[in-house]
């Protein structure tokens, strides 16, 4: 592990599992947050110092800072961060708009160091070994892609469904699409929680060369489902993060089409993939020390992160022209 010196900026919940991972790789610098107490009770539980907000974005000293604040906050303290020659992790989503996105993709331009964003599961080692077989041909030619994510965690009150599950799938779909931007992006959303926060999200993407996608993610719901499905021409692979580790990737084989006139189906046994087991997270901030010494590049870096934000614009574009034309519906008397 290289010998940098990163600063949590952030002390809440998934903060602390940022905390705990750069702590066990021996990289955690110091801690910081608006919230003094909170930042207290973080560094007695890791054994690093307390510092200001304003010292972890310009203090000489730090290699870099790991952003898990806010969203409305990213943008300003990104580019804090990286105006003082730092290098920067950014959890999910990277910003709210993609004008906040390109300021902060400029900024580590003009400073010449890494943005990496939190796609989580774009590190874990089984949506890597998914990948590698996607690569090589497992299932043929790639067709559709079905992403899941219903998960009932925090509801916000401030950015949506959209902006806070969403980026997780649409990086699995870059990474499978090799970041082709849609033909067509189609969205639907329900709001049942806080006036103006969307809860539920249904989106439909069209590729070229016949690929397609939809994505699913709602957090009002009493059921955890996180599961990827990869459809090609010869199988498919479905990634279900909800099972045990033996169980999470299984191959089927899969081939619909036409012969004589007639739809066929072909069907065979689902075959269980084996893949070492990893903890995603201890992977992600791994890749993130490498990259802000140089080593490498970060797996899901600024170009990756401005892909999903323009498709999660897309995204939200087609809701409020969705939810204009709801509003412009005449309404029908009942007889």
């Amino acid at each position: 592990m290289p010998a940098v010196k990163i600063v949590l900026v952030g002390c809440g919940m998934w903060g602390r599992n940022i905390a705990r991972n750069l702590n066990t790789l021996g990289i955690l610098a110091g801690v910081a947050d608006i919230n003094a107490e909170n930042a207290r009770r973080f560094a007695a539980e890791f054994d690093t110092e307390v510092i200001t907000v304003d010292e972890a974005l310009e203090k000489p000293g730090h290699d870099a800072i790991a952003l898990v604040t806010a969203a409305p906050s990213h943008t300003d303290l990104a580019v804090r961060a990286l105006d003082s020659g730092k290098a920067v992790f950014v959890e999910k989503p990277l910003a709210l708009t993609v004008a906040e996105a390109e300021r902060i993709a400029d900024a580590a331009k003009a400073a010449d160091k890494p943005v990496m964003v939190g796609h989580l599961i774009r590190h874990h080692p089984v949506f890597r070994h998914l990948l590698t077989m996607v690569e090589d041909g497992a299932i043929g030619t790639l067709r559709h892609i079905a992403a899941r994510r219903i998960a009932p965690g925090r509801i916000r009150d401030v950015e949506s469904v959209l902006y806070d599950l969403c980026p997780h799938d649409l990086a699995l779909i870059a990474a499978l699409t090799g970041m082709a931007e849609p033909d067509q992006v189609a969205c639907q959303a329900i709001c049942h929680v806080t006036a103006g926060v969307d809860d539920i999200i249904s989106a439909q993407l069209s590729f070229g060369e016949g690929v397609t996608a939809t994505l699913e993610a709602n957090w009002y719901n009493p059921v955890k489902i996180h599961q990827l499905t990869v459809i090609g021409s010869e199988a498919a692979l479905i990634f279900d993060d909800t099972r045990p580790w033996p169980e999470k990737l299984m191959r089927h084989a899969f081939r619909a089409g036409h012969e004589d006139g007639m739809v066929t189906l072909e069907r065979g046994e689902a075959e269980v993939i084996p893949v070492p087991e990893g903890e995603p997270l201890r992977e992600e901030m791994a890749n993130f020390a490498d990259a802000v010494a140089g080593q490498t590049e970060p797996l899901t870096g600024i170009d990756e992160a401005l892909y999903v934000q323009r498709i999660m614009a897309r995204m939200q574009d087609a809701i409020d022209q969705s939810k204009l034309s709801q509003t412009k519906m005449p309404q029908t008397r009942m007889l």
